[in-house]
């Protein structure tokens, strides 16, 4: 069993990318810049972005925090988006979901300048993302296909049983791994918590993708020996024996499913540093689209 280590690979993605940030410097050019709108004090919101702004510091970003009151209205928070949208030195922004109750969040996403859309959760970016044209593509998706790349998994001609069909998570990369490509060529099966007899298709599987943000739902029992494991959920889950009241789990029973794995993720430490570096990728994109 080899571990998908999302936290190596994401720092040498990083690397990477704080090297072309150098070399730009070097010659001259402005650096990209990314921005992150955030409404109201959600923590697991603040932790996300203060990650993505300490990533962007260490890569030589140029990071705004717009950080909005709880009570914003979505008048508001459109005016701002306006704003975003129109201003030259902004290479892209993001909005940190979820948003309060009161505002609509496909309006916001739809308000979105598609070349300015780093998350890539855009309709115009996930149709030229379906096209293969080049677009933004979704950062939890694309981190998924850099992990599948860079650890050679064998994809091409192979069955992918894709738990979740989330427009962010499920559908993306359910399309992405049917493309060709280095990570690509899979024969690809979707499904999701309405899907019967899941075991019976995950048995099937050479790679199983679990999106469904349910703990250890996935168990050794629904694997087939030698597959390849891609766990992208992430659900705090109540434990009064830890510090912080809480432990993270995946959807996985990451040490079961392991003995029986070819490759898995671990979460965390898997999937999550993986989007938080796609998203750098995408913003270095916007800005070579912008220059």
């Amino acid at each position: 069993m080899e571990l998908l280590d999302g936290k190596k690979t994401a720092n040498a993605i990083k690397e990477e990318i704080k090297a072309q940030v150098t070399a730009m410097q070097s010659r001259g050019d402005r650096v990209p810049h990314l921005a992150a709108v955030l409404v109201g004090n959600d923590g697991a919101s603040l932790t996300y972005v203060g990650s993505k702004v300490r990533s962007c510091e260490y890569v030589g970003f140029e990071s705004t925090l717009i950080q909005l009151d709880e009570t914003t209205t979505e008048t508001q928070l459109l005016t701002q988006i306006d704003q975003l949208n129109a201003d030259a030195s902004i290479d892209g922004y993001i909005v940190q979901l979820p948003l309060p109750k009161h505002i609509d969040e496909e309006k916001i996403l739809l308000a979105i300048d598609p070349k300015k859309d780093v998350d890539g959760f855009h309709p115009a970016n996930f149709g030229r993302m379906a096209l293969e044209l080049e677009a933004f593509i979704p950062a939890t998706p694309f981190g998924i296909m850099q992990l599948l790349e860079r650890y050679a998994v064998p994809t091409s001609g192979k069955h992918c049983v894709v738990v979740g069909r989330s427009h962010i998570v499920g559908r993306p990369i359910s399309i992405l791994m049917s493309q060709k490509g280095p990570a690509g060529n899979a024969t690809v099966t979707v499904a999701h918590s309405r899907t019967e007899n899941l075991a019976e298709l995950t048995r099937q599987a050479d790679i199983v993708v679990m999106a469904l943000g349910i703990p250890e739902y996935l168990t050794a029992d629904m694997v087939k020996e030698g597959a390849a494991i891609i766990d992208v959920g992430i659900t705090r889950v109540a434990d009064s024996n830890h510090p912080k009241g809480y432990v993270i789990r995946g959807d996985v029973a990451f040490d079961e499913v392991a003995k029986k794995a070819s490759y898995i993720t671990p979460v965390p430490g898997g999937v999550g540093p993986m989007t938080i570096a796609m998203l750098l990728q995408n913003t270095l994109l916007a800005r070579k689209w912008n220059s």
